[in-house]
């Protein structure tokens, strides 16, 4: 299977280095790769939400690692996105307390309801569906992650209020 290659202005700004610089402050000398995980969700935040190869290799030179390093977690953990998402990016816990509760019918629901495939992205940009493993709130199953926050006790009716209230832009999707 080919891997589309996705490509991404990148733009990092003096206060993206300024913070970077900070975060790699807390380790001590020669340790810098202990920055990784807080470097990378800084860096995608400030880039649309998602690491192009080139943004992961400007992260590897940055941190004076080798950019399979980068790689290794990026493609390992799910809160890192690999190509261009929509600006609300439902995550749908879909391990077995979730799917127990009903989870994956919610999951095909939300699919048909805005017309695009699991890990797919509407054409207007808006939306992104997507499958992750836990998110440790089984006992408020079925739930999905919306941004920064968790949305529990999901229903066909709850869907369709959040997909109208991302319409309105009424979601906030970071606490910061």
């Amino acid at each position: 299977m080919e891997r589309k290659h996705y490509k991404q202005e990148i733009n990092m700004t003096e206060a993206l280095i300024a913070r970077i610089n900070e975060l790699i402050s807390h380790y001590p000398e020669g340790k810098q790769k202990s920055a990784l995980l807080p470097v990378l969700h800084e860096v995608q935040d400030a880039h649309n939400n998602w690491l192009s190869i080139e943004l992961q290799d400007k992260v590897a030179e940055i941190l004076q690692i080798k950019p399979i390093e980068v790689y290794e977690v990026v493609t390992f953990y799910t809160m890192f996105n690999q190509k261009p998402i929509g600006k609300y990016m439902f995550e749908f816990c879909q391990t077995s307390c979730c799917c127990l509760s009903g989870a994956e019918n919610l999951m095909d629901y939300t699919s048909e309801k805005l017309g695009i495939k699991m890990g797919e992205t509407t054409a207007d940009g808006m939306f992104t569906i997507a499958g992750v493993e836990c998110l440790g709130a089984c006992g408020y199953a079925p739930m999905m992650q919306l941004g920064d926050f968790y949305k529990e006790k999901l229903t066909e009716e709850k869907i369709d209020q959040l997909i109208a209230d991302c319409k309105d832009d009424k979601i906030i999707l970071h606490d910061k």
